[in-house]
């Protein structure tokens, strides 16, 4: 008889691991579209010029403090919940499935979108003023195919950078200085916009604290309870949590205002412009070589040295004044907030001085309360004491006395027992125990 074999199901073949680094991430454009990537980190890196320790920052699985970078390519913002790359022509949001960063980035998309369809009704006014008034000749446009300019994300705001003087791009800061159009760049927008929601988002947990801390506070004032006792204690740390968070936000901000160098590198459009119009002449110049002389291998290397020496914006000094206004209103809006908390924690701190002096009370009406049975339990004492000498079955010569030599004994040791009562009391009262 043969035995057969059990048959088992096959079990399906393990889920493909994604590659290391891979996230989803949103990618909104300046015009307010936007979609899902799930790219790699070195991708990115790739994408926007960032090294990996400005990408570690971003990592959900580590705990870092907010934090506002500005590089040569990108802005690195991580601000409470919202974590995001920011570069002249879109912005990358990490974790938009979050419910904390989903208000955010409907905020964005549609602030965004708004100031898309504002600046195209724009554009259509100035064309239609072009054609019936006519402008200057509009200058050469450079060559898109650069190599240089591969490298940077192609930005909407380019074709509205207006030129001094001289020939080279204005800043954005300097075209409101000119009484040019004061609309910000694209990067300087999406910046408000987070830090815009970090703020709102520390005031409402700072607004919350507060209905709960005061009631709280008054009610452990009022009785003291253990109940009481832990609800305080859980709001404490709350507020210690919120004010380190608050405080870092601030710090961060200071710092940038204190640095002019932080806020020239986040000019990314401007420096974005400047190198395109850095390469248009460079280009020109190459043409003019190329034509008046002939190139040896020695001026192929030089050029192509200047070719990589130009992929780096250098000696660039924008006015700073318009992103200096922009991070001053939100450091006086978080420092507000910083001011609620600290009152809040001033208040809590008189809180718990007036428990301990109430504590303090307490126990010196328990002292006194322990001096007085002392002091019975003395007296008591006395009485027995008294009672077992006259109980005791010995013969002494007060026993052959009359009644008054009794009485006048019995007088005598209730006084000396009085008398060690009011010493006992007021030595209390010189040390301070029963007052």
């Amino acid at each position: 008889m043969s035995l057969k074999r059990p048959t088992t199901a096959a079990t399906p073949p393990p889920p493909r691991r994604k590659g290391a680094g891979i996230r989803a991430w949103l990618v909104v454009s300046n015009c307010g579209k936007s979609h899902v990537e799930e790219v790699g980190k070195h991708s990115i890196m790739r994408r926007t010029g960032l090294p990996a320790r400005d990408m570690r920052i971003l990592d959900p699985g580590l705990s870092y403090p907010s934090t506002i970078l500005g590089r040569e390519r990108a802005i690195v913002v991580n601000l409470e919940h919202i974590k995001a790359i920011i570069t002249a022509s879109e912005v990358l949001v990490l974790n938009s499935k979050d419910p904390w960063v989903a208000p955010f980035v409907r905020d964005l998309e549609s602030r965004l979108c708004n100031f898309s369809e504002k600046a195209s009704e724009g554009r259509d006014g100035d064309t239609a003023k072009e054609a019936n008034g006519g402008l200057g000749p509009k200058s050469p446009e450079p060559d898109q195919d650069s190599p240089l300019l591969r490298q940077f994300s192609q930005s909407p705001e380019i074709g509205m950078v207006e030129t001094n003087e001289s020939g080279s791009p204005m800043a954005s800061g300097d075209n409101q200085l000119t009484g040019g159009p004061k609309a910000l760049p694209f990067e300087f927008r999406v910046l408000e916009i987070c830090l815009e929601s970090a703020c709102r988002s520390l005031e409402a947990e700072t607004s919350t604290l507060e209905k709960e801390a005061y009631p709280a506070l008054d009610e452990l004032t009022s009785k003291t309870s253990t109940y009481n006792l832990q609800r305080v204690r859980h709001i404490k740390s709350r507020l210690v949590a919120v004010y380190g968070r608050v405080q870092k936000v601030r710090d961060e901000l200071e710092n940038l205002l204190d640095d002019d160098m932080d806020m020239a590198e986040m000019y990314l459009t401007d420096k974005l412009s400047l190198l395109q119009f850095e390469e248009s002449g460079l280009k020109d110049e190459l043409d003019k070589d190329y034509n008046d002389f002939e190139l040896d291998d020695e001026c192929d290397e030089e050029s192509g040295s200047d070719k990589s020496s130009s992929g780096k914006v250098t000696g660039f000094k924008p006015n700073i004044q318009e992103l200096e206004m922009l991070l001053e209103a939100y450091f006086v809006q978080i420092g507000g907030t910083l001011n609620k908390l600290s009152t809040l924690r001033e208040y809590v701190d008189d809180t718990e001085d007036y428990i301990n002096i109430m504590l303090d009370d307490k126990q010196n009406q328990l002292l006194q309360m322990g001096v007085m049975l002392s002091t019975a339990t003395l007296l008591l004492t006395a009485g027995v004491v008294i009672v077992g000498v006259f109980g005791m079955n010995i013969r002494i010569p007060l026993f052959n006395t009359g009644m008054p030599q009794f009485v006048q004994t019995n007088i005598g040791v209730v006084g000396g027992i009085v008398i060690l009562y009011l010493s006992a009391f007021y030595w209390g009262k010189q040390k301070g125990l029963l007052d």
